[in-house]
């Protein structure tokens, strides 16, 4: 099955065949201050499964080998990528074109947590 996404203004946009090999929310300070939300929400998909359809975002880098990557035109936040994690990239969830059939699978960095804010499932919760 094809997936597709894109940023708000449309210019950035991906698309990917087959099952991500996670789905997560991450709660890590990082996420948060890319993604100005409370938690992010990614597929992890492998290379070789996925393309840009649209125009190439801009990748900052944080750290050596750690990248966020934005639109270049809106400044959406598209994706996060690693060196710790060289054989996928994890996409914003939300940007997929129908987003209503992702499960999550787990939280990640779930110490993190902002105290105001509680996803309140029996979803396992994962230290950094």
């Amino acid at each position: 099955m094809t997936m597709t996404g894109h940023c708000l203004c449309g210019a950035t946009s991906f698309s990917y065949e087959g099952k991500e090999n996670w789905r997560s929310y991450c709660h890590c300070d990082s996420c948060r201050r890319f993604t100005g939300a409370p938690v992010a929400a990614y597929l992890a998909v492998p290379h070789g499964a996925w393309a840009w359809t649209g125009a190439e975002p801009r990748r900052y880098e944080s750290s050596p080998g750690t990248g966020w990557l934005s639109c270049a035109t809106c400044g959406s936040a598209i994706a996060y990528d690693s060196d710790r994690e060289p054989d996928e990239i994890h996409f914003m969830a939300a940007l997929l074109d129908d987003p209503s059939g992702i499960v999550m699978q787990h939280h990640s960095h779930h110490e993190e947590r902002l105290a105001w804010f509680n996803l309140h499932d029996d979803l396992p919760k994962h230290r950094g």
